[in-house]
């Protein structure tokens, strides 16, 4: 059985860490630099970048930051954010990421996924699904989580890897920043219809949180922000309680 990853996110706003709940509300969490330097010295299996408002301000990445922490950190990279065409892939990757990540561009444009993933492998596409529970169904949300599309969160991760997505990072919008657990439904509903890696997004509280979605989903990783931020949990004290709980981590 794979080891299981755990990863933690920086999502980033004029060029500073922050975080909220359910997308809303967000504050001040640090600068990601640093950051990105004291998780891989704390035992991080990867890195998540997310610049939230590009889409929204119609704007590219912060191609600049990401060379910056590229340069600092030697761990699995994971950058999205206003990527919404092959050179923004390929800009991001020349600047140190080693996957992209997309969301509000591929469901405007789903050969984009075909597209990265015959440039740089399947690898490197990461498929981001932001959901919310809305009228018995999960459905997909884009432009920051701001505007439904009414696609079923199922159907849309079926078709991704398809079209060449390798990985899908999968947030709970219900769960953003709640801490009380992950959407365990909502990541059996997905490993259920697709077979590349889950990461596990939104909710994240505690210790018991990891271990609960890692005993009782497939899920291949789980993503956290605010614990790891404000220091409520190190990487390392959260891999040995792991450990001790017989999950398989790095």
């Amino acid at each position: 059985m794979l080891k299981k990853r755990i990863i933690p996110c920086l999502d980033i706003k004029d060029g500073r860490t922050v975080k909220g709940t359910n997308f809303l509300n967000l504050r001040d969490a640090g600068n990601p630099v640093e950051l990105a330097q004291k998780y891989v010295c704390d035992g991080a299996d990867e890195l998540v970048f997310l610049d939230i408002t590009a889409t929204i301000e119609k704007r590219k990445t912060l191609v600049k930051l990401v060379e910056n922490i590229a340069s600092k950190i030697n761990i699995p990279f994971t950058v999205g954010g206003g990527i919404n065409c092959l050179e923004d892939a390929e800009a991001v990757i020349k600047s140190g990421a080693d996957k992209v990540s997309i969301n509000s561009s591929a469901v405007r444009n789903p050969k984009l996924i075909s597209e990265i993933a015959k440039r740089f492998g399947n690898q490197a596409v990461v498929l981001a699904i932001d959901t919310k529970f809305e009228n018995g169904e999960w459905l997909v949300f884009v432009n920051g989580g701001s505007v439904s599309t009414e696609k079923r969160t199922k159907d849309w991760a079926k078709q991704a890897v398809d079209l060449g997505a390798g990985e899908i990072l999968l947030t709970s919008m219900n769960h953003d920043g709640t801490r009380t657990g992950f959407a365990i439904e909502l990541c059996n509903l997905v490993c259920a219809e697709v077979n590349v890696p889950i990461i596990a997004s939104g909710g994240a509280g505690n210790l018991l949180h990891f271990k609960d979605v890692f005993e009782n989903t497939n899920v291949s990783a789980a993503l956290a922000a605010g614990i790891f931020h404000y220091g409520d949990i190190g990487i390392s004290e959260l891999k040995n309680y792991l450990k001790t709980e017989k999950i398989n981590v790095r």
